[in-house]
């Protein structure tokens, strides 16, 4: 990461910390997840960063709206672990992409020891990028990546999207041939198919599927992390094709899952068990747990929210105390099916 100023924040005074509340849009991404970090030996790391401690420090955190429910764990679990060792979180969370273009600007402004943000649109995120690298404010971006333009200029801890992508393949392809199909028609919904999130999930999801060449994705839509808009087009799809023209369904998160479920059962068609269409997620809510103790969804993936909170907190702790964290760290995730469920509920029942 590059910064014009030196990263060596200057002791402040704790203030009262801001508390979370923030408007938001429906239930949309989600992102995030589990497990140990895997360090990109690629990037420079956050050198040069950092150092002091973290009491009397203050962020300016731009992240999801804790009106969606993956954001709110993830906003609590963030926010304790840094206050309770003196950090000032300043509150400008939200899931307007517009809004968030504001509160960026306004962080800027508030000339924090460090921005840390959420990317809900990363197109519309460049330009405040840049503009607190000109005024030499450091950036931890989490979750999503950020646009390749200014892929150097921001520290960052990251979901693993591709893994996310070929676990919900793999749990497609498993579920089918424990019934006996070695062949089958499958539907995709995904988060917003402009997004790097959903882009990088597919690029995984499809790379994997390539190996199987007898299960063919027939309709890929976009379900824009709306369990709404996921059911709805589900609906349309199972009535164009019908219950037999569908053997499996990928739903991008639990929520847009567990949205395909009803509406194949809606329909009349068999979901899971013996013959009824194959259903995954590849991310975990607590929706997605319970549907998979039930039977109806063959598996999910993990990117829970209290794990990349806690990971992206600790990157934090390392930075002001001077550890020069590498730049980017992603986490790592971890493919969920009723095999393992028990060891991943705790986890991903926060959302």
């Amino acid at each position: 990461m590059s910064t014009s100023r030196s990263l060596l924040p200057t002791t402040r005074r704790r203030s009262t910390p801001l508390r979370l509340g923030a408007a938001v849009l429906g239930l949309a991404l989600a992102a995030a997840a589990c497990g140990g970090s895997g360090d990109d030996d690629d990037k420079a790391s956050a050198s040069g960063g950092g150092g002091g401690g973290l009491d009397g420090k203050t962020v300016d955190f731009v992240g999801y709206g804790a009106d969606n429910p993956w954001g709110a764990h993830f906003n609590k679990v963030f926010t304790d672990k840094l206050e309770g060792q003196g950090v000032e979180i300043r509150d400008l969370t939200t899931m307007d992409p517009g809004t968030a273009v504001t509160n960026f600007n306004q962080a800027i402004s508030n000339k924090p020891d460090l921005i840390v943000a959420a990317l809900l649109d990363t197109s519309s995120m460049v330009v405040p990028i840049e503009k607190a690298k000109q005024a030499g404010i450091p950036v931890l971006v989490f979750d999503g990546r950020p646009d390749p333009s200014v892929d150097g200029d921001v520290m960052q801890v990251l979901s693993d999207s591709e893994a996310l992508g070929v676990a919900a393949a793999q749990n497609l392809v498993e579920g089918l041939q424990a019934q006996g199909k070695d062949s089958g028609d499958i539907i995709v919904i995904t988060g917003t198919k402009s997004g790097f999130a959903a882009q990088d999930r597919m690029k995984g999801f499809d790379a994997e599927m390539a190996k199987n060449p007898s299960y063919e994705v027939i309709e890929t839509e976009d379900g824009n992390w709306d369990p709404a808009l996921t059911g709805k087009i589900a609906t349309q799809l199972i009535a164009k094709h019908g219950c037999d023209g569908i053997q499996g369904a990928y739903g991008m998160a639990d929520y847009q899952a567990v949205a395909i479920i009803a509406s194949a059962e809606q329909a009349g068609c068999q979901v899971g068990g013996a013959d009824g269409m194959v259903v995954t997620g590849s991310n975990c809510f607590k929706a997605g747990i319970e549907a998979i103790k039930a039977g109806t969804l063959y598996g999910t993936a993990t990117e829970d929210p209290g794990t990349i909170a806690e990971q992206t907190a600790d990157y934090i702790e390392r930075y002001f105390n001077g550890e020069e964290p590498p730049a980017t760290e992603v986490v790592k995730e971890e493919r969920v099916t009723a095999a393992n469920v028990a060891d991943f509920e705790a986890q991903c029942s926060n959302a």
